[in-house]
């Protein structure tokens, strides 16, 4: 099979997906209770039926509901997320405002959890049965077990308020505006460090007793029994034949996780109001903002999606038996 075709048909499939998410996205946001209508009719101050039904045939919500699916997978096809009712602009327009601190956030987390994870593994799988695998290995069981938003707290109390190091809340300090380009940078980097750590923990812990387990079966096979018996040090050994091989079941399992690390940006933003689309659904649920929650869900469907392709690609850069297919 050519690399065209192989090409073609991924990308066939990842249409394909996109479009049945939408459709079990839009089926599952009109089966919930509540009626748009009547929320953009007490927004008004107006209850009159007359007033509602003018309202729900303006957006459409008179309409069977085959027919209002139909209109909005053909908007979807169209990249037209639709208009909110509630904040009176483009659904596209409000996502790609709040689309880059996601993206800065949950990628940052992301590759956080996986080296973190990677490294701490690898160290505690090395040292097995030592003082520093026990308190590594406690460490992790900790942080998987402890809430995200107590976390955050928490960090927010030590390291803002009782040390003063690091902002406690927001994306950038309110004269960033006026920074030049390094010092802006540095200034958020400062505003991401406590939303990564809070939102990379839990996954980190996940990957570290993934990779500790991964690295102690991998000691035990033939081909590192080899390496020794050609006389080959113990960091040659570790980084030619041990690591690579214990990552891969990490990388696969980060992918796999991928859309709980999404969802999990919602708390995250909330606690640290983080200008994402983790607020900006929070709003839209409270407001119930259908559109806006089509258009979210949606776009956190293709980040997961992006997300897999690039572990994919990580997968193939640490496996060299996948490399030719």
């Amino acid at each position: 099979m050519s690399i065209i075709t192989r090409l073609s048909a991924k990308i066939v499939g990842i249409v394909f997906t996109i479009l049945v998410i939408a459709t079990i996205n839009f089926i599952l946001i009109h089966a919930t209770p509540g009626d748009p209508a009547l929320v953009i009719a007490g927004q008004s101050g107006a209850a009159d039926p007359k007033f509602i039904a003018d309202i729900r045939a303006a957006y459409g919500l008179d309409q069977p509901f085959l027919v209002q699916l139909g209109t909005y997978i053909g908007k979807v096809l169209q990249f037209d997320l639709g208009y909110s009712y509630r904040q009176r602009a483009d659904v596209s327009t409000l996502i790609l405002e709040r689309l880059g601190p996601t993206l800065l956030l949950t990628l940052s987390a992301f590759f956080v959890s996986l080296i973190g994870g990677v490294l701490f593994g690898a160290f505690a799988g090395k040292r097995q049965g030592t003082w520093s695998d026990l308190a590594i290995s406690l460490v992790s069981l900790l942080l998987y077990a402890t809430p995200v938003f107590w976390l955050g707290l928490m960090l927010v109390l030590i390291f803002s308020i009782q040390l003063g190091w690091l902002p406690a809340f927001g994306y950038a300090s309110v004269r960033a505006s006026s920074f030049e380009a390094l010092d802006y940078a540095l200034d958020v980097a400062r505003h991401l460090i406590l939303p990564v750590l809070t939102l990379a923990a839990i996954y980190m812990a996940v990957y570290t007793r993934l990779m500790r387990s991964s690295l102690i079966e991998v000691s035990h096979e033939d081909h590192v029994r080899t390496a020794r018996a050609k006389g080959l040090n113990e960091r040659q050994i570790l980084s030619h034949h041990m690591l690579r091989n214990a990552a891969v079941p990490v990388v696969t399992f980060a992918g796999m996780q991928a859309g709980a690390l999404i969802g999990g940006a919602v708390v995250v933003e909330t606690v640290f109001s983080w200008p994402g689309l983790g607020r900006l659904t929070y709003d839209a649920v409270t407001a119930r903002d259908y559109p806006v929650l089509l258009g979210l869900f949606l776009i956190m469907s293709v980040l997961v999606i992006a997300t897999n392709l690039l572990t994919d690609f990580l997968h193939r850069l640490i496996d060299p038996r996948v490399k030719g297919r």
